[in-house]
């Protein structure tokens, strides 16, 4: 209380919600930094490793991936969800994958005339909050890739181990928060989603068949390659942002007020134009949550020469630049998770 009282008097016109996050700001930064290099290149040499096959939806390598993200949520403490297990499993047909290029080792299956059908898991991680336990964040990033073909192994370093291992580690970091007393006001939910490349069919079947009310996902950050630098920089210090105006303009501003407070990463809009021909905004996990009408934020660095190559491997992943992008998503849920009102759809 008398802290609380000292910060009114030092600044007498700042709001009471934005007292409280500065009040919190040695807590949250103590758990963003638990998220570090080492244990991130762990999580992503194990995933793109060629034990796991290139991990494609409805092999073993694709389960085995499944395997490990579930045994980390377990050793973390977070229980499986309310029906017993961390998986969520789906049957669903496809015709297509999810290509982010225009010229690709994996057209032959987008041309594919007749569906098949697919078997995968969503694995989910559910860190209980407190008073607005109700709310729920997604955190999103498909473990997935496109197996092997001919012989060679497509690791999917970047796309998606990147992403998936930011997304374990952001896990720890708020179990830390909870089990320490500073758990969330807001619940998190962690999901590891299939089936992006043959058509972002995890999480449509996550938003298909919810298993936490869509009405209370406030936001969905979704995490798809953020391990490599395009050839548009130079500087690895940057991060594509698509979506986070889409929706709520309150959510766009809370994105851009933590990365100046903490990081002052720079935040590339160019591919957020309504007019990009690459409509990425379309075209990975969020956007299932986004046609829900649920605000979104998709982490992105872009396309380079090893995007769905054989050559798309862990020991070329920039691991700083992970590190780095991964606390700007913690945080960022961590103020979401915290506030008192969640972001305002236009």
């Amino acid at each position: 209380m008398r802290k609380l009282s000292l910060l009114f008097l030092l600044v007498p016109f700042v709001t009471f919600s934005q007292v409280i996050n500065i009040n919190q700001d040695n807590t949250n930064l103590k758990f963003a930094n638990s998220i570090n290099v080492e244990d991130l290149k762990t999580h992503l040499y194990t995933l793109a490793s060629d034990s796991m096959q290139g991990r494609e939806t409805g092999t073993i390598g694709q389960q085995m991936a499944a395997e490990y993200i579930a045994n980390h949520f377990r050793k973390l403490g977070i229980p499986p969800y309310k029906r017993k297990t961390y998986y969520q499993e789906f049957t669903v047909k496809s015709k297509r994958h999810s290509c982010k290029c225009s010229t690709c080792d994996a057209d032959a299956i987008s041309k594919r005339k007749n569906p098949s059908e697919i078997s995968g898991e969503n694995v989910l991680g559910f860190i209980e909050g407190t008073d607005l336990k109700k709310e729920i964040i997604v955190i999103t990033a498909h473990y997935d890739h496109l197996g092997t073909h001919d012989g060679e192994i497509f690791n999917g370093a970047d796309d998606d181990a990147s992403g998936t291992s930011a997304a374990l580690e952001i896990a720890q970091a708020f179990m830390d928060a909870k089990n320490s007393g500073h758990g969330p006001r807001r619940s998190i939910l962690i999901m590891a989603v299939s089936g992006e490349e043959k058509g972002l069919l995890g999480s449509k079947y996550y938003t298909d068949n919810p298993i936490y009310p869509l009405k209370n996902t406030i936001t969905n950050l979704n995490i798809d390659m953020i391990g490599r630098i395009d050839e548009f920089h130079e500087d690895p210090n940057y991060v594509y942002l698509i979506g986070s105006d889409k929706l709520s303009a309150d959510l766009h501003n809370i994105s851009e007020e933590v990365n100046n407070k903490y990081y002052n990463i720079e935040l590339d809009y160019t591919f957020n134009s309504e007019d990009d021909p690459n409509r990425y905004y379309y075209r990975s996990d969020h956007y299932n949550f986004a046609k829900n009408n649920i605000p979104v934020i998709f982490y992105f660095n872009g396309i380079h020469a090893d995007y769905h190559q054989p050559s798309d491997t862990p020991d070329k992943i920039n691991y700083e630049k992970v590190e780095k992008i991964t606390r700007l998503v913690f945080l960022t849920a961590w103020e979401l998770a915290n506030r008192d009102e969640r972001p305002k759809l236009d």
